[in-house]
């Protein structure tokens, strides 16, 4: 008759003491990992809900010296006011008009021509910001 082994010599086939930290280490990196990637999710969600107003430049042309018109197309909830700034630029990137415009119409997309006034020859514009009024 064969004698029969009741488990393996310590330390010998491998390490168990080392799959069990393994294993709790995989489970404390996937939890954390779920964690972050929510975190991720929320954040990018309340960005993306929050913002009633939003607003894009599609163009802008300089009209004299001391002025630009730039083009805006405007989205916003119907009953929303929103507030968009625009900046405009000369040749060496200094800023030279800066205005804020309100849009209150009762409309959700719109697009509006505006003028900014500046301190001398802008060369380009650009939208900063548009947001919401409460």
């Amino acid at each position: 008759m064969a004698a029969v082994r009741e488990g393996l010599p310590d330390g010998r086939y491998g390490r168990s003491a080392d799959a069990r930290a393994d294993r709790t280490l995989k489970i404390v990196g996937a939890v954390l990992g779920a964690g972050l990637l929510a975190l991720i999710a929320w954040f990018g969600y309340d960005y993306i809900a929050g913002q009633d107003v939003s607003g894009r430049l599609t163009g802008f042309k300089v009209v004299a010296d001391d002025a630009v018109e730039v083009r805006l197309e405007i989205s916003k909830e119907k009953n929303a006011t929103g507030v968009c700034t625009v900046r405009t630029l000369d040749k060496y990137h200094d800023e030279v008009g800066r205005k804020d415009f309100t849009f209150g119409q009762r409309q959700e997309d719109m697009v509006k021509v505006v003028t900014v006034r500046t301190t001398a020859r802008a060369t380009s514009a650009e939208l900063i910001d548009c947001a919401s009024v409460r």
